[in-house]
């Protein structure tokens, strides 16, 4: 970020409240916050997740993540399970309601963001590595980067 930072920061940030303003629009239609999408959309994997691996990947602090959850599972889109790796944790998980209900707002989020496309698949693969990039050097930590998802090489194994 050498020569003018603020321009950066300003660049980003206009980046990402537009893109998120458009996919709020979406998630109107489903009543649906984008911390509960983000939700969501992380444990569409179908492998379920520890609640502090969940906080770490949709940036929520625990005490509103719990709160979140609380209400994804009041809305049958999350259910909860005992780990069967280490009976302590709770492994969260989606419903085949919540999954369906995923899906479709993925369907409409894409169709909305159709317009970036005009990127093109290699300089959607450019912007995301010098994301990540940009991340990792704020951050501190070193990721790999894969197609479509930046995960972390050290540490993920909770």
């Amino acid at each position: 970020m050498a020569g003018r930072p603020h321009e950066l920061l300003r660049l980003l940030t206009r980046a990402e409240r537009l893109s998120m303003r458009r996919v709020q629009s979406v998630l109107d239609e489903f009543d649906c916050s984008i911390e509960a999408w983000r939700v969501l959309d992380l444990l569409s994997d179908g492998q379920g997740h520890h609640m502090s691996a969940i906080a770490d990947g949709v940036f929520l602090p625990m005490s509103s993540l719990t709160k979140l959850i609380d209400q994804l599972v009041d809305q049958n889109l999350v259910y909860r399970r005992i780990d069967p790796a280490d009976r302590r944790r709770v492994l969260a998980q989606l419903t085949p309601r919540g999954l369906e209900r995923r899906q479709q707002m993925a369907r409409q989020i894409r169709a909305e963001l159709g317009n970036m496309e005009l990127l093109g698949e290699d300089g959607e693969d450019e912007l995301r590595t010098l994301l990540a990039r940009l991340a990792d050097a704020l951050d501190g930590t070193d990721t790999a980067v894969t197609t479509g998802r930046t995960e972390r090489t050290a540490g993920r194994a909770r």
